[in-house]
């Protein structure tokens, strides 16, 4: 295959020294006058993506970098290279077979082509940014510790349990920011986030029991443009208050979390769901601010989302401690009926969750032996941190009645 018109035109788009548009107009040129070359050009588009691969990205960060700094084309186009690449990749883990099948299922069907020249522009564009695209930290998925034979019965039934209780969360969270009224918001925020302390809790017992289970891994999670600094501090109380560690990566725009399975996935969950009450609650008060004549829109959203925020880390945490506190007290009442003595398994109970504790911190630490913090910026808004502590008071998440 004659490669010539594909090497001349990605030497002038995507390897010159400098990045004006005139060198992307004559690479793109290049590419429109030859019809022949396409096969190669999207062929190197596939090694592009694989190359992203290499440098740890995955097929979420890809897209989310894409659809920030590009467009909607470029979007539709790095989506059909990673959909192109999958066949020929390496055995992945769930996640990022889930990210796969997400992409497959919302990438909407392109629409007819343009001429050439601006169909081989916004390939070049896209591919200096694949190209160009830095390292990051690798976040393979761990490999189970034990797998006997004697355990898959436990784990599939483990699995099936998770599965049940995910889907009460999502269905208590979805309903949560569905609802008009704060009340209700309140109790089914408060539901959720106790099935997601029992959750967490069930795990670390079942793990400490069987020995089983794997490791901490990390997820990375997006930050969005705009307010993204109160987003970050969002999910990093939201981390915390289900035993992760967030690190957040400004630049790039999303946040590592590093923990354990069952509590990345709640975390994420959670996020989500009070990014949208959030959403909802600030949207509301701002239009009962402009109807009272006020015009400060960016510092009144910056200073509601950082007091939400704030507010949260601070039910989260009093909830997760009170039901951390139940379930001691719930096996020690166990222990003490099927032994006659005391506190035997909740005993058990704080070494292992404290075990787990110790296990995300070291992986977190390992994976970013230097972090900086950063001070939230623009939260000068009286009346947006007012409006914002009352919305996280109404979707509060303190602890409730044991839901069986």
């Amino acid at each position: 295959m004659d490669t010539s018109t594909v090497d001349r035109a990605f030497q002038a788009a995507l390897y010159a020294p400098t990045e004006d548009h005139a060198a992307l107009d004559s690479g793109a040129s290049l590419l429109a006058a030859d019809p022949a070359a396409d096969g190669e050009v999207t062929r190197r588009g596939v090694e592009f993506v694989a190359g992203a691969w290499r440098r740890g990205w995955q097929p979420a960060d890809v897209v989310r970098i894409v659809r920030r700094d590009l467009d909607d084309v470029h979007e539709r186009l790095v989506a059909a290279l990673i959909l192109d690449q999958a066949p020929d990749d390496r055995p992945r883990g769930p996640r990022w077979a889930a990210q796969l099948a997400q992409l497959a299922e919302e990438t909407p069907a392109a629409p007819a082509r343009t001429d050439r020249f601006t169909h081989a522009t916004a390939v070049l564009e896209l591919y200096r940014l694949l190209l160009r695209l830095p390292t990051l930290e690798d976040l393979d998925e761990p490999q189970t510790r034990t797998g006997t034979r004697t355990r898959s019965r436990t784990g599939a039934e483990k699995q099936s349990s998770e599965s049940r209780m995910l889907t009460r969360i999502r269905a208590l969270l979805a309903k949560a920011e569905a609802t008009e009224f704060p009340d209700e918001a309140e109790a089914l925020s408060a539901k959720a986030q106790e099935l997601m302390a029992r959750h967490s809790i069930d795990a670390a017992l079942l793990a400490g029991q069987t020995g089983g289970g794997t490791g901490p891994t990390a997820w990375r999670i997006g930050v969005d443009q705009p307010y993204e600094q109160a987003k970050a501090v969002l999910l990093d109380v939201v981390a915390t208050a289900n035993h992760c560690r967030a690190v957040w990566n400004e630049p790039l725009g999303f946040s590592t979390v590093v923990g354990f399975a069952p509590d990345l996935e709640v975390a994420e969950l959670l996020y989500t769901s009070l990014l949208v009450q959030a959403t909802t609650a600030m949207t509301k008060a701002e239009a009962a601010q402009r109807a009272g004549g006020r015009r400060r829109t960016r510092t009144f959203r910056q200073s509601f989302l950082a007091a939400y925020a704030h507010r949260i880390g601070v039910r989260l945490a009093a909830a997760v401690e009170e039901t951390a506190r139940q379930a001691a007290e719930e096996a020690a009442g166990e222990a003490a009926g099927q032994t006659g003595g005391e506190g035997h398994a909740a005993g058990g109970l704080l070494p292992v969750l404290a075990s787990r504790e110790a296990s995300v911190t070291e992986h977190a630490e390992n994976m970013f032996p230097e972090t900086t913090t950063t001070r939230l910026r623009g939260v000068t808004d009286a009346a947006g941190w007012t409006e914002g502590s009352r919305a996280a008071d109404r979707a509060e998440v303190g602890s409730r009645r044991r839901l069986d």
